[in-house]
């Protein structure tokens, strides 16, 4: 099979699109025929060997995508060849077949497109868990998301729309504020502008940060016995945060792992199903992802380093 691959740790140099040999196919494994494939911030950690990466001769990144069920082993009875799948934590997913656990994979309705389901899937079930799982609001609450136009961001501002919140933002420029606007933001800040002032005066009762280097800053914006949600480091890792200082204000910090979330397959179909009805409704909407095929994949990862809006898919 074909699969973007590389042997050992660094830049995106690394990568390499070649021939490897087809994963073998266990009795309880579900082996699937990939359409497209996520790329995610924790790619590039893995690629720079900062982060945890299945071991494997040679590496093989990516969690995240869609596909066509092209085997299955004796012992799996609820999947069958041809079915559309799609899953948020398979390892070795940057190539042409994976191998998987049926309790891995999430069924696909034939209403969504392989490349919608390998862009959301990730980052939908990420928004849904910070949402509905740790923050919590109640209707009418005003709540704050750093980086609304990424690829989290922007299915997080939706989603909290649609659950009726008064979303607040900054971003870095005219036209990703004028595109959150678009997705049902209230107010939106450039960085450029004293917008840490004028964040203060609002009555912020959640702050969503996948930012990881503002996270002094969002306890800054967040009022008293009000919380922030910590969920990624795109540009950094966070300064340490005193939690005597957050217990004198009265202020939280909350945190937590996807896989956490994802613990059965009955988790798995509530929380897909969820995010499938925010799809279906139009209350989520995507700006198409920039599409790479796998062949091309110094240059998916490269572009993700760079300025870009919403999503990155490799096609397959």
């Amino acid at each position: 099979m074909r699969a973007l691959f590389f042997k050992q740790f660094g830049g995106v140099e690394q990568l390499q699109y070649g021939e490897l040999p087809q994963p073998q196919l266990h009795a309880d494994q579900v082996l699937v025929a990939m359409k497209a494939c996520g790329l995610n911030f924790a790619d590039i950690y893995r690629l720079r060997g900062n982060y945890h990466i299945e071991p494997h001769t040679p590496y093989i990144n990516g969690y995240e995508g869609a596909g066509v069920v092209a085997a299955v082993g004796a012992q799996v009875h609820d999947y069958h060849v041809g079915q559309r799948v799609f899953f948020a934590d398979v390892t070795l997913a940057q190539a042409e077949y994976v191998v998987a656990t049926p309790a891995q994979l999430i069924p696909l309705p034939a209403t969504l497109s392989f490349k919608l389901a390998a862009s959301i899937a990730l980052q939908g079930l990420t928004a849904d868990f910070l949402v509905h799982d740790l923050a919590c609001d109640q209707p009418g609450s005003t709540v704050f998301v750093h980086g609304l136009t990424g690829g989290v961001g922007q299915i997080l501002t939706q989603m909290l729309v649609a659950d009726g919140m008064h979303v607040l933002g900054v971003t870095g420029n005219a036209a990703k504020r004028q595109l959150a606007l678009e997705q049902g933001a209230r107010r939106v800040f450039l960085r450029d502008s004293d917008w840490l002032a004028q964040a203060q005066q609002e009555k912020i009762t959640t702050v969503y940060d996948g930012v990881g280097t503002t996270l002094k800053t969002s306890f800054k914006i967040v009022r008293p016995r009000g919380k922030v949600i910590f969920f990624g480091m795109a540009a950094g890792s966070p300064a340490p945060i005193d939690p005597l200082q957050l217990l004198n204000q009265s202020k939280s910090l909350l945190t937590g792992d996807l896989w956490d979330y994802l613990s059965n397959r009955s988790a798995r179909l509530k929380r897909s199903q969820r995010l499938f009805s925010y799809l279906q409704t139009g209350q989520i909407k995507l700006a198409p992802a920039q599409e790479f095929p796998l062949s091309a994949g110094q240059a998916a990862y490269t572009a993700l380093l760079q300025t870009h809006t919403g999503k990155i898919i490799l096609t397959v």
